[in-house]
């Protein structure tokens, strides 16, 4: 093996060890947010920020990245997610909680732009189904994070110092892969190209992941299903997530990038129809797939599109941060009049707009069909 593939093979496992515990920290707030409320006298609405400080925090990352991302290195994103999670941990009152959530969000925002570019450049041909390994991976800890969060007795301050704790031992044991320098480019693809119209896509995608993850189970409960069965259902959620995924890496090869995106859109609009109108618990389990597919799809897409320059990772990231800070602020207010079978109705109708403009804009714009 030569010395770049050992470069990239250690940076790849890195990214993998580093997802599995962004999966874990981020599936968390979901099935915490009713001890979180209980705790610190939060409404649900007032609880529903907590999802939005995180990413709050991750648009603060990723706009740092903007500005210096070749100076950050992995075992700074991986630092400051520790950081975070501990400050949660801690469970010293509200503001301390808020601004940890924040605090993790900046480190999962820093990483997501630090590895996603890394990698699709260090594996040229490879580098879409290696993304989608690493972003597959996130749904590992996502899975085991709900059930152990149960297991634990539905306490937030244990499980995020399990999450603190991970990504200590993440940092210990990056070695070179966690201070190298990005990998140059294999060759400019043309000038920067924002196209910010564009981006709205990562909008709608990241928004509904997002809610999805965050206030999810307590569209659930809302529907007449336990803490317990939610939290339950979220890892099932996950599993679909993962499963999503994990298929893409042998299968990424065959179909474009931007058509996966808008086949995931109609997809959830499907979905989350039958999770309103048939069976949440279900139907929101099958949302999983779907919403595992968003962000490949786009990434995959735009990064095509806009050009291959230090500014496209994070533009595109951002863009999805848009949906994931505002979705969650808006939806969380609307749970308690709308209960569950509105939560899912609304989501159904946003995917279902967003599929159609998706499939339209494909069928228009030959480069996405390239």
């Amino acid at each position: 093996m030569t010395n770049q593939n050992r470069a990239n093979t250690g940076l790849l496992f890195v990214g993998i060890a580093t997802f599995i515990m962004m999966g874990a920290g981020q599936s968390l707030y979901g099935p915490a947010l009713p001890a979180f409320g209980r705790a610190l006298s939060l409404s649900a609405a007032q609880a529903g920020w907590l999802v939005s400080a995180h990413w709050i925090g991750c648009a603060i990352g990723v706009a740092l990245m903007y500005r210096w991302g070749p100076r950050v290195s992995p075992r700074i994103a991986v630092s400051i997610m520790a950081a975070g999670a501990a400050a949660i941990a801690f469970g010293l009152g509200a503001i301390a909680t808020f601004a940890g959530a924040l605090i993790f969000g900046t480190g999962y925002g820093l990483a997501t732009v630090v590895f996603n570019p890394r990698i699709l450049r260090a594996y040229g041909a490879r580098g879409t189904a290696m993304v989608s390994l690493v972003n597959a991976s996130f749904g590992l800890g996502a899975i085991a994070a709900p059930l152990i969060f149960v297991w634990l007795g539905s306490d937030p301050a244990l499980a995020y110092a399990l999450v603190a704790g991970l990504a200590v031992l993440i940092w210990l044991g990056a070695g070179p892969a966690g201070q190298a320098a990005p990998p140059p480019a294999a060759g400019a693809s043309g000038p920067f190209r924002p196209m910010l119209a564009f981006q709205l896509f990562a909008v709608a995608g990241i928004g509904i992941e997002a809610t999805l993850i965050g206030l999810g189970p307590s569209a659930l409960i809302r529907s007449g299903l336990t803490e317990t069965a939610a939290a339950q259902l979220l890892s099932a959620f996950f599993v679909a997530f993962l499963g999503a995924r994990t298929v893409l890496i042998f299968t990424a090869h065959l179909t474009t990038p931007f058509l996966l995106y808008a086949g995931a859109m109609v997809a959830a609009a499907v979905s989350a129809t039958l999770a309103a109108f048939v069976s949440p618990g279900v139907f929101f389990v099958a949302l999983g797939i779907p919403a595992g597919l968003f962000f490949p799809g786009f990434y995959v897409a735009a990064s095509r599109l806009m050009g291959d320059d230090p500014r496209t990772a994070p533009t595109i990231i951002a863009a999805g941060l848009v949906g994931g800070i505002t979705a969650p602020v808006v939806l969380a207010p609307l749970l308690e009049p709308l209960g569950g079978t509105g939560f899912f109705a609304i989501l159904a109708t946003v995917a279902t707009i967003c599929a159609l403009l998706s499939l339209r804009l494909y069928r228009r714009l030959p480069e996405l069909r390239g």
